[in-house]
């Protein structure tokens, strides 16, 4: 595997953050392991983590659902890492104006003001498993997307500005169906922006999937107990990419989008395109699908994907990510525990993992931070 330069927290402060005050936690460049009862702050601390990325972070949380009870609606997350780039600083919050407690968080790196979060990712990419994501593979197509998104977001910075940008142009489409008589003309004008959109996303996508495939594929190991995953993207446009020209795609996608106005409008939501993608993952060693397979090979078949996408990120851009792993290691046997602690070394990663248990961790021996988390205070324990 080629050099990838090491990224690693080394200070996270918190204010008027979920259940913490006042909270400032220093590391070194080893992984970091939280313990502590349910409830005691430690998936807050791998949240407030994720907000160092563009988003809403891991949970998804409306901005102003994460501040403090009892504070005055604003809050901060600061951190200090050893970045792509270098030594650098990093502050998002929601603060307070003249008018209340602002609506939008905003971001500093290195206290400059930044006017796109897409410019965290010049510094780290981060990227997660959560309990939450354990139903992906049986739960609906929308998380799935989601989370093929996040994939290509890491690599691509990009692909959120095209996202966006699609479900406004689509959103307008929408409102304009709505009314009595639409205007053909509007219509034909959003539709462009839709298909040239829609197309751009359709192609980031299958060019990731694509290069996952490819890092599975030559890393893969009968041995290993994390399954290779065969991944399939179900979606009109996805189908059609590599196949014509991009132009002859987005043609497609106009006069799909004008045939099925009518079929829209009284669906009062457009039905194709690539808002309605799915991606579909195969146990490849068992060739069943993974909606098939046991709640044991679903969570391997997430962090295997998750160790290529990870192997992938450092290969592509020449630094490692740092990984969020909230509760990674209660499901998993002893030897799964170690062989991925251990693989997560390998690709030069930073894991910030908590768990209930401290005994969970104990493979990782001193290649670790330590700390037991209990009513938002935490307090160091010996390696």
């Amino acid at each position: 595997m080629a050099h990838q330069a090491p990224v690693f927290l080394t200070r996270l402060k918190l204010t008027d953050y979920r259940n913490y005050l006042n909270m400032s936690l220093e590391v070194d460049q080893r992984h970091v392991v939280l313990t502590g009862d349910n409830g005691a702050g430690k998936t807050n601390l791998l949240e407030a983590v994720s907000f160092l990325t563009p988003g809403r972070g891991m949970r998804r949380a409306a901005y102003d659902a994460v501040a403090r009870n009892g504070g005055n609606g604003t809050w901060s997350v600061f951190a200090e890492l050893n970045g792509a780039m270098g030594n650098v600083s990093i502050g998002t919050g929601l603060r307070e104006s003249a008018l209340g407690v602002e609506n939008s968080r905003k971001t500093r790196i290195n206290t400059m003001a930044v006017k796109s979060g897409d410019e965290l990712l010049d510094h780290l990419r981060l990227m997660w498993l959560i309990p939450a994501m354990d139903g992906l593979f049986t739960g609906p197509a929308s998380e799935r997307r989601r989370y093929l998104d996040r994939l290509v977001l890491a690599i691509d910075p990009a692909h959120g500005r095209r996202v966006s940008n699609f479900e406004k142009s689509m959103r307008s489409r929408n409102k304009i169906l709505a009314d009595d008589a639409p205007d053909a003309g509007w219509l034909d004008a959003v539709e462009i922006q839709m298909a040239e959109h829609g197309v751009a996303i359709a192609s980031a996508r299958v060019e990731v999937i694509s290069l996952l495939s490819v890092v599975i594929v030559k890393s893969g190991d009968a041995k290993s107990p994390f399954p290779d995953a065969l991944i399939q993207l179900d979606g009109t446009l996805e189908s059609m990419i590599g196949e014509v020209a991009a132009s002859d795609v987005e043609t497609h996608y106009i006069d799909t989008l004008r045939d099925t106005r009518r079929l829209d409008a009284a669906a009062r939501r457009t039905l194709q395109g690539p808002h309605r993608t799915d991606m579909k993952v195969t146990h490849r060693p068992k060739s069943m699908p993974a909606a098939l397979c046991s709640t044991g090979e679903q969570k391997a078949l997430l962090i295997g994907l998750m160790l290529a996408h990870a192997q992938l990120t450092g290969e592509l851009h020449g630094y490692s990510p740092v990984l969020l792993l909230d509760e990674i290691a209660a499901h998993l046997d002893s030897e799964r525990r170690a062989a991925m602690f251990d693989m997560i070394e390998q690709l030069g990663c930073q894991a910030w993992m908590c768990g209930t248990d401290r005994h969970l961790f104990e493979a990782l021996g001193s290649r670790a931070n330590y700390f037991h988390v209990e009513d938002g205070t935490l307090r160091p324990l010996d390696d």
